[in-house]
């Protein structure tokens, strides 16, 4: 469940979670995987924070957030992979890394279509006016996704599924809409004629 919220987290942005993984572990509120230890540490943390600032502050200006969506998904993805295995200590290398990749980069890459979506769908409805708000929003589910992975992993999780149900359902629905059949037949002026 935690490694769900964190690859959730990444696929709103790459570095929050990462920075936010950091600082759990550095104060033992994380247990992280061998080879993952070097993420406790405070030059990793300090690069991330920085990284992690450049990347909010880009997601500010209109039209260039759209160009790194284009980068950032891609790094969600394997972001979202690294910190689902960072968070499972214990595992075979095989079942650790199947679970990373299937749960976390899955996890990942559906809430990074979702903001890819949205952020096209602002640009075309206000010509990028309000993609800095909607960057503020993605920015602060990170956030608020990363910390609750940490501290109340289910939250995390349930919150992640209600987001999965909601998106998929908005899909569907927008896919089936009902409409009405064609008959082929062009109907005249009183309609179509009684032999047909």
């Amino acid at each position: 469940m935690i490694g769900i919220g964190l690859s959730a987290a990444c696929g709103f942005r790459v570095f929050v979670p990462l920075l936010v993984m950091s600082l759990a572990a550095q104060t033992g509120h994380l247990d992280l995987a061998e080879g993952f230890k070097w993420v406790a540490t405070p030059l990793a943390a300090g690069a991330l924070g920085v990284a992690t600032v450049l990347e909010i502050a880009a997601y500010t200006v209109p039209w260039i957030d759209n160009l790194l969506d284009s980068v950032a998904t891609p790094a969600a993805i394997v972001a979202g992979i690294l910190v689902t295995a960072a968070v499972l200590p214990g595992m075979s290398p095989f079942f650790r890394w199947s679970l990373a990749v299937i749960a976390g980069g899955g996890s990942a890459g559906f809430i990074q279509a979702s903001t890819v979506l949205a952020r096209a769908t602002s640009s075309t409805a206000t010509g990028g006016l309000a993609n800095p708000l909607l960057s503020a929003a993605e920015a602060g589910g990170s956030l608020l996704f990363s910390v609750l992975a940490i501290l109340l992993p289910f939250v995390a999780a349930l919150l992640f599924l209600f987001l999965l149900f909601r998106v998929l359902r908005k899909i569907y629905r927008r896919f089936t809409t009902h409409r009405p059949p064609r008959t082929g037949l062009p109907a005249g002026p009183e309609g179509p004629s009684p032999g047909s």
